[in-house]
């Protein structure tokens, strides 16, 4: 193993052995009672068969037969979530057809942020992913259950299927994707439109078919965003079938890995005698996995957020200082867009995640002694899943990349550090992208312009205010202010700008995602403006320095006239409308960007 990532391992169990230590005790504790339907009194257990036809009604009073709850994200809003309306009844006689049960316990919402993009209602989105914690805990509250599939892929949502998980960490659960929709038009040719549609050099009927032709079907969007890093990292850490990720949906392929989820969750179980409960699974060496993974293919940034609040749900304490720490000796192996012109389809056909795996296991970056839902040991995900006369079986993946220019071997890195930075100074701490932003566009350092909301710079914009070098600051985006919506509508706009051959860089508490495109962006940035933090003291022509290659964010003003100053306040009423209102407590709530941007934090730090 590299030292780097034993040394963050064994620092991440000492720094979170108290809180690890209440969690295993919690999920052993339950799992020692058994399957929990045969002690519910005869009345709690006819409730929750009432509705099962009389096969599966005569099953669930037989101990040795597993019941398996079905939590879905199912909705037609989102693409990628459109397919999991056929598969609860797949999944249903899959476990009929090994004597097993299947009972849909419980659906979660899930928004869609490419919908809500710009809209008051992306401001709901991090909350959606609690409200999907809490959601999921209903739905297995009934202490009904052997075992659990958690149907989810898109930004928030598997976020939130797994902190509820976690807390049944006692039951076996597998991850079931849905796969990526097939290639449309080249993500390049889509943001090309974009930015010409931005210097209205394109019609708005020119931006909607490009658009429509690139977000055409059902499946994930196939861009590298937060939907897709989703999958890789459940991957990694072993909570999918292997090779399960990135087969498209509707193929008789993804059925079969379908059927398969269903079947291996069963053997699980603890009637199964190879009890491997979630809650075993994600451990410290896992998380680990998972960050490597994220690193070495330029990830989501918004998994800055998630995999802090997904830890903390096990009991686990990672910080972004572990994250940093793994980026500085983790190399770029894939460049799929933002960071190239391919997309997730692609990098699935150059190798996909069982090279990846291979590769990283082989360089000792990986932890290969983690339990996964497969069995022992992550090299089993170095296999890759195929039907042979209708059976699915698992051959070896491929030993040498088949498209280098999106997906490379450890020996031939498209950087020798991964895609991800933490920026640090006395504008607080923050995270930038730096795999998807050129090595000459990394520092920026020009007067700033401050705005409170995307609509205000691209006015600015459109007036011919901005043709000149500088650093945006868009504060009150953070979590306790207006939930930390996504800023991808001003991106258009500074993209431009910096082909103009202007110095730009963005500077927010908000976010942007796994969309974080070419322009140095330094996100997340906390203490957030609306509690105080520095970026409420920033004035429009301040010289800020934004550098991506130190990993420094200052504001070139002497500490003691900044401190002199009076902290701004936020303008813009963003408590009322689209629902806003009813999320009030749980922004008040919320933990800073660097514990998650979480409701929970304290209160599971603290449990006893």
């Amino acid at each position: 193993m590299h030292p780097r990532i034993l040394e963050v391992t064994e620092r991440l169990i000492a720094r979170s052995r108290d809180t690890r230590q209440r969690y295993l005790q919690l999920i052993r504790g339950a799992a020692s009672d058994g399957p929990m339907r045969g002690k519910l009194q005869c009345a709690n257990f006819a409730h929750g068969v009432a509705a099962c036809g009389p096969e599966d009604k005569q099953n669930l009073r037989m101990m040795n037969a597993a019941n398996i709850a079905i939590v879905s994200s199912y909705n037609e809003m989102l693409s990628a979530h459109q397919p999991y309306e056929h598969f609860p009844a797949l999944i249903k006689q899959a476990l009929r057809d090994i004597g097993s049960v299947g009972q849909f316990a419980g659906g979660v919402p899930a928004m869609c942020d490419g919908v809500t993009q710009g809209e008051a209602g992306m401001e709901l989105a991090i909350a959606s992913r609690e409200v999907i914690a809490m959601s999921t805990a209903v739905a297995l509250s009934h202490n009904m259950f052997d075992g659990a599939l958690m149907l989810g892929i898109c930004d928030k949502i598997v976020p939130g299927l797994m902190m509820g998980a976690l807390r049944f960490g006692h039951l076996p659960t597998v991850f079931v994707p849905g796969g990526p929709m097939v290639s449309g038009i080249s993500n390049k040719e889509k943001a090309d439109v974009r930015q010409r549609y931005a210097e209205g050099k394109a019609t708005r009927e020119e931006l909607l078919d490009s658009e429509m032709k690139s977000y055409h079907g059902p499946g994930t969007c196939t861009f590298y965003g937060t939907a897709n890093t989703n999958q890789l990292v459940m991957e990694v850490m072993g909570m999918h079938l292997p090779g399960a990720s990135f087969v498209n949906p509707y193929t008789p392929l993804r059925d079969a890995l379908t059927a398969e989820a269903a079947h291996q969750v069963t053997r699980l179980t603890m009637q199964s005698g190879s009890f491997m409960p979630i809650g075993e699974i994600v451990d410290e060496r896992s998380l680990v996995n998972s960050i490597v993974a994220l690193h070495a293919t330029g990830g989501s940034t918004n998994h800055t957020l998630h995999m802090p609040a997904i830890a903390m749900a096990a009991g686990i304490k990672l910080t972004w200082q572990d994250m940093a720490d793994l980026s500085e000796v983790v190399p770029t192996l894939s460049h799929v867009y933002p960071n190239g012109k391919a997309d997730i389809n692609h990098f699935q056909a150059a190798g996909g995640m069982s090279f990846l795996i291979r590769e990283l296991l082989a360089a000792g970056l990986l932890h290969e002694n983690v339990n996964t839902v497969a069995g022992y040991g992550l090299s089993r995900y170095t296999k890759e899943p195929f039907l042979e006369d209708g059976k699915l079986v698992w051959r070896e993946g491929p030993l040498e990349s088949l498209d280098e220019n999106i997906l490379r071997p450890v020996s031939r890195p498209f950087s020798a550090e991964g895609g991800l930075r933490v920026m640090e100074g006395n504008l607080g701490r923050g995270v930038m992208k730096v795999s998807a932003v050129a090595l000459e566009h990394q520092i920026v350092e020009a007067p700033a312009r401050v705005f409170q909301d995307q609509q205000e710079l691209a006015d600015a914009f459109k007036a011919g205010e901005l043709e000149r070098d500088f650093v945006a600051v868009m504060r009150f985006q953070g979590p306790r202010c207006n939930g930390m919506p996504e800023l991808h509508k001003m991106t258009p706009f500074l993209g431009v700008l910096q082909d103009r051959g202007f110095k730009v860089a963005l500077v927010t508490d908000g976010r942007m995602s796994g969309a974080s495109g070419k322009i140095p962006a330094a996100i997340h940035v906390c203490p957030e403006a609306f509690v105080g933090g520095p970026l409420a003291l920033v004035r429009n022509g301040d010289v800020i320095r934004v550098d991506g290659v130190k990993g420094t964010l200052q504001v070139l003003v002497e500490a003691s006239e900044l401190t002199a100053r009076e902290p701004a306040t936020c303008q813009i009423d963003n408590s009322v409308g689209c629902g806003r209102e009813l999320f009030g407590f749980m922004r008040m709530a919320f933990s800073s960007a660097e514990q998650g941007a979480s409701a929970f934090t304290s209160s599971l730090e603290t449990l006893k």
